[in-house]
This record gives C-alpha cells, sequence and structure tokens, in this order.
C-alpha cells in the first residue's frame, strides 16, 4: 500500500487532552476526506461502539486551552463542541466510515500512535539512564568535595616541618 499521509502529518494532529493523546474529529475528518458533520453523524448513529474511553466531547474549556496550544485566532466557527477520540476510538472508527480510505488512513493513524508510544517509552529510559548517571555523578563529586574542604579548612593545625631537623646534644 502507498502511504497515503506522512506520519509526522498525522502525529501534529495528535495532542494531549485529559491525560490521553487524542485525535479531533476536524483533523479526521479532513483525513478520512468527509466533512466533520458525516463524521459526527456517524459516530452519533453507532453511539455505542464509542464508550468515554474511546471518544469524548471537549468542554469549552479545553477547546479554549487547545486553541492557545496550537496558537490560531479562530476555530472556525463551530456550533458543537469537537469530538477527541483516543487510540482505540480511531480504530472503531474504520468499522463506522467503511470505505477503502478511511481503511487505509485509519492503518497509518494506527501506526503514528503506535510511533508515539514508542517515542514515550524511549524518552522515559533515557531519564532513567540519566537519573541514575546524575546520582553516580553527584555521589563521586560529593566526596571530591568533601576531601577538598578538609584540605581547605586545615587550619594549619600540624605545624611540625618537614625535612631534617638537627638535634643539639645537651652540653653540662
Amino acid at each position: 500500500m502507498n502511504q497515503l499521509i506522512e506520519l509526522d502529518e498525522i502525529t501534529r494532529r495528535i495532542f494531549s487532552i485529559r491525560g490521553v493523546k487524542v485525535m479531533l474529529d476536524r483533523d479526521l475528518a479532513e483525513l478520512y476526506g468527509v466533512e466533520t458533520k458525516v463524521l459526527k453523524q456517524a459516530v452519533r448513529r453507532n453511539i455505542r461502539r464509542f464508550p468515554a474511553d474511546f471518544m469524548f466531547e471537549m468542554t469549552y474549556q479545553e477547546v479554549a486551552n487547545l486553541r492557545s496550544q496550537i496558537v490560531t485566532s479562530s476555530w472556525g466557527g463551530a456550533r458543537y463542541q469537537p469530538m477527541a477520540f483516543t487510540e482505540q476510538g480511531v480504530a472503531m472508527l474504520s468499522g463506522v466510515l467503511n470505505s477503502d480510505r478511511a481503511i487505509d488512513v485509519n492503518i497509518q493513524v494506527m501506526r503514528a500512535f503506535v510511533q508515539l508510544r514508542h517515542l514515550v517509552l524511549h524518552n522515559a529510559e533515557l531519564k532513567r539512564e540519566l537519573d541514575a548517571f546524575r546520582e553516580l555523578t553527584e555521589e563521586r563529586f560529593q566526596l571530591v568535595f568533601t576531601v577538598l574542604d578538609q584540605l581547605v579548612s586545615d587550619d594549619g593545625a600540624d605545624d611540625r616541618r618537614i625535612g631534617f631537623i638537627e638535634h643539639k646534644p645537651n652540653r653540662p
């Protein structure tokens, strides 16, 4: 299969809302080549396929936050709150929007979600390694600083001279 859409194009449309990665109805509709209204109607006709952990409607506050996150001045005048689809919700859309393009786009979207998950896991592993390295380094430097502090704070308590000391015999 030829790649319809670049993975980077899809990953730019994945947002974090309510602590989960989601895609918005308008972005999915554009990728699928349908109107947002058609996508929403298909979802509403099959609402049992979309429990709260698959899809949710965003609040006005979430829309405002998202607007500032993607730095746009206008949302486009939508009358209804956008729907946000989790990875599982996007997968469910392929059954609701039964076209070849929808199936092909869904495959690409699933790959994008998997790619993001791998990046997050890789970053978590890298963070653990950096934390371990920082801890080891801090321990070693703490030892060096302790020794340096002892050397600097040595106030000459031991004023013995180093070298050959000539003892003169006691003469009566």
